[in-house]
């Protein structure tokens, strides 16, 4: 009768008369009248077997939807059809979570009854193993298997004879950087860069690619001249082009005078044609075009592992976690900080203690000395005044995860049944945990284990930054600070509580957003002028006189709310005054609601090429 396929995956069952021949000899066994399978009948090993290739082939499905939705990204960006790069951000953000799911069904299907015999997985996981050892991305497929293990057995902590806690093959090195990228050298900059748009098929596309190039090569001179050299020794660049938003950017570095640095040509395509519209020369100016508050690029790599190595060359203070993530891989980078935080842990004597800043009503935030990321835990119960709930909560994230970040919203890793020992806690944190956010945080003796939390990068408090740094540094921070708001609008985005204590400051000087339990978009929210009153008692009553419904929002009450008085008030008033008027607001509603969004690029005027 041959094997039934369902959802890809054999249906190994039975007949109504099953004999050893079949079985001994591993032929697939019909479906008995009544289906259902009787798996019990294969030896672990053949399960093992049988498991590792249902995962592995799901693996395989993924990839492949993955690039094809990753490589759509240089037609869309051709064609500067912008909402269809939009709608191909969150299909991908979305193939994940679907994949793992379908593969998962698959194995409870094949597994049934043995479904949580541990033999079966682990000899499922040496079988795996040894299927993804001969492809070019095989952290990212351990990391798509520890995926299934950890919905099948709801792991609370990690079990290594299940999952890959640590890459079977961890000292796997990249091949021969000369195969990952093209190297041009001559002393002729504007030929090599025209050799570089060639190379990358951008080069038909420019509608003034001589003005550019002449531009760009006069960049890269003045970056040459600062490093002490009169002329460019050799440009190298990754062959594939990096897109993101409306944006477009070739990455590598230049060598001049024995010396080298990052650089990245950025390209717009507005009307008319591609335009190199910046260069960027600085490891600095590279760490914030792969910032963690930026959307995850579209690169069509084949070779992950070995491009997050070229890339952490350029930009050795970003961890490698960082750059899995932007590439678009931001399940392994899940993994990869992981692993980084347990090292940090076997290798100090640091413990968890309370972060930085006035202490949040809805989350418990803690952080480590010395790894500069902080833990987000949902507390059980929120203090007045907030009035939203925990699922409402989780929602926020999930909109900032799938939504244009706009270099001002810092990216939240999402963790589940993290586990660690009890002394690495400062006391009086833990007391806080296992009191304020008893639903997530249990301790079990020497472990506490954490059901639930988000991870970030660690931002300093901007109320903390202009305490401590007054002066021209602060004043720049608040101007920051108001231009971030309107970034955030103009990418639809409406902070909600917008006080100091919510955003931080980046090691870069940028201030980011990071509070999201009242963010919202902006086609949520009515801004209305505060109404005239005639009686001057209804201006100091407790309740508004006035009625108000779910979604008002009165920015002339902005003022008030965010404290700034003295010379930080006066630097913002000067600045962003039309924060503070519901026109402004109703006009940036009105032109999201347009489909005219304004990206915010990431990087300065100042990088901008002269092309007029």
């Amino acid at each position: 009768m041959g094997a039934v396929f369902r959802g890809g995956v054999p249906n190994v069952a039975v007949c109504t008369r099953v004999c050893f021949e079949c079985v001994s000899s591993g032929r697939d066994v019909p479906m008995n009248p009544g289906g259902g399978r009787m798996v019990t009948m294969y030896s672990d090993s053949r399960l093992a077997n049988e498991g590792a290739n249902v995962i592995a082939t799901a693996w395989n499905d993924f990839s492949d939807r993955f690039s094809i939705v990753t490589r759509r990204a240089r037609h869309r960006f051709l064609a500067a059809d912008w909402q269809a790069i939009a709608a191909d951000h969150v299909e991908r953000l979305d193939l994940y979570s679907s994949f793992v799911t379908r593969a998962e069904a698959d194995i409870r299907t094949l597994l049934g009854e043995r479904l949580g015999a541990r033999d079966v997985w682990i000899g499922m996981r040496a079988v795996y193993s040894g299927l993804v050892n001969v492809r070019p991305d095989w952290e990212l497929a351990e990391t798509f298997y520890n995926s299934i293990t950890r919905r099948i057995f709801d792991t609370v902590g990690v079990d290594p004879r299940i999952e890959f806690v640590s890459s079977d093959y961890p000292d796997r090195a990249p091949g021969p950087v000369g195969r990952l990228v093209t190297s041009y050298r001559g002393e002729n900059v504007v030929e090599a860069l025209r050799a570089v748009m060639e190379d990358v098929g951008l080069d038909g596309a420019c509608s003034n690619l001589e003005i550019d190039l002449k531009g760009a090569s006069l960049r890269l001179l003045e970056r040459a001249d600062q490093m002490g050299a009169t002329t460019i020794d050799s440009i190298e660049v990754l062959p594939t082009v990096f897109f993101r938003g409306s944006g477009a950017y070739v990455v590598g570095q230049m060598t001049a005078a024995g010396k080298s640095t990052p650089i990245a040509l950025a390209l717009l395509h507005p009307d008319g044609g591609v335009r190199i519209d910046a260069v960027m020369t600085t490891e600095n100016e590279l760490s914030i075009l792969f910032s963690f508050t930026r959307s995850y690029f579209h690169v069509a790599i084949d070779h992950p592992h070995e491009v997050v190595a070229y890339l952490h060359g350029l930009m050795p203070r970003k961890r490698r976690a960082e750059l899995f993530i932007s590439l678009g891989f931001n399940k392994h980078g899940k993994t990869e900080l992981f692993r980084m935080l347990m090292q940090h842990l076997d290798s100090s004597d640091d413990r968890f203690e309370m972060a930085a800043g006035v202490p949040g009503l809805v989350m418990v935030v803690f952080t480590l000395p010395g790894f500069d990321v902080v833990f987000k835990v949902i507390r059980d119960r929120f203090g007045a005044p907030k009035q939203i709930t925990r699922d409402r909560v989780m929602n926020r994230y999930r909109l900032v995860f799938r939504h244009d970040r706009a270099g001002r919203l810092v990216d939240a890793q999402e963790y589940e049944h993290l586990s660690f020992a009890a002394d690495r806690f400062d006391p009086e944190l833990l007391d806080q945990l296992l009191d304020a956010c008893a639903r997530t945080v249990v301790r079990d003796g020497d472990t506490v284990h954490i059901a639930h939390a988000y991870v970030e990068r660690r931002v300093t408090p901007l109320d903390l930054y202009v305490q401590r740094y007054r002066g021209a540094a602060a004043e720049a921070a608040i101007v920051d600070y108001g231009q971030a708001i309107k970034d955030l609008a103009a990418s639809g985005i409406f902070p909600g509580d917008m006080l100091l204590k919510n955003f931080g400051v980046t090691r870069h000087g940028r201030v980011v957003f990071y509070d999201y339990d009242e963010l919202t978009t902006l086609d949520e929210c009515t801004f209305r002028k505060l109404p005239m009153s005639d009686d001057p008692y209804d201006d100091m009553a407790a309740e508004p006189w006035f009625s108000v419904g779910p979604g008002d929002v009165f920015p002339e009450e902005f003022e008030t709310f965010l404290g700034l008085s003295g010379r930080l008030g006066d630097v913002f008033r000067s600045h962003h005054s039309d924060i503070f008027e519901a026109s402004a607001w109703r006009e940036w509603q009105q032109r999201v609601s347009e489909g005219d969004r304004l990206e915010v690029f990431p990087y300065t005027r100042r990088q901008r090429l002269v092309t007029t």
